[in-house]
């Protein structure tokens, strides 16, 4: 496995790779990271087994979650491992790789994860690898839900968890 920095060209094969899974996932998007990446504001970086891509994951370095923003914590964000490349340990050294692009600038990473099953791998992963919840609970679009308030279960629907990197 090698893990490696994103290029433009990687663009149209991550967008391929999701969207034969269904996966509404435009090469546009993945345009936008790169123009992030370039600007400074995000690092994305690349998973591959052999010659094929595996999966990605990226860092924000000034999140949309306040907590994060206003605490100058890093987030993992966008973190996707191809199904047929999952429990082989892809998640897992992008996450590790990516806490070791953080480590010299913060002490602290953040993520954040959704809360309908199909996260359930996500959610139990980053509690092994020593995430914790920030203790604000449940957020919707990175806002903070209020008691009882009503809300939605999809992707948006996120509790958000911390790493201390130096310890």
């Amino acid at each position: 496995m090698e893990i490696r920095l994103f290029t433009h060209q990687d663009c149209a094969v991550i967008s391929a790779a999701f969207m034969a899974l269904g996966w509404n996932t435009p090469v546009e998007q993945y345009e936008k990271y790169f123009e992030e990446q370039q600007s400074g504001e995000r690092d994305v970086f690349i998973a591959t087994v052999g010659e094929e891509f595996a999966g990605y994951a990226t860092i924000h370095w000034s999140p949309p979650y306040q907590p994060f923003k206003d605490a100058d914590i890093p987030e993992l964000r966008d973190l996707n491992v191809l199904p047929k490349f999952r429990r082989q340990g892809v998640g897992t050294a992008l996450i590790k790789h990516a806490e070791d692009v953080v480590s010299p600038r913060s002490d602290t990473i953040g993520i954040g994860v959704g809360m309908y099953p199909d996260y359930g791998n996500a959610q139990r992963l980053y509690v092994q690898l020593g995430y914790i919840p920030d203790g604000r609970g449940l957020t919707y679009r990175a806002k903070p839900l209020l008691p009882m308030e009503a809300t939605v279960n999809d992707d948006d629907l996120v509790l958000f968890f911390t790493k201390e990197l130096k310890v």
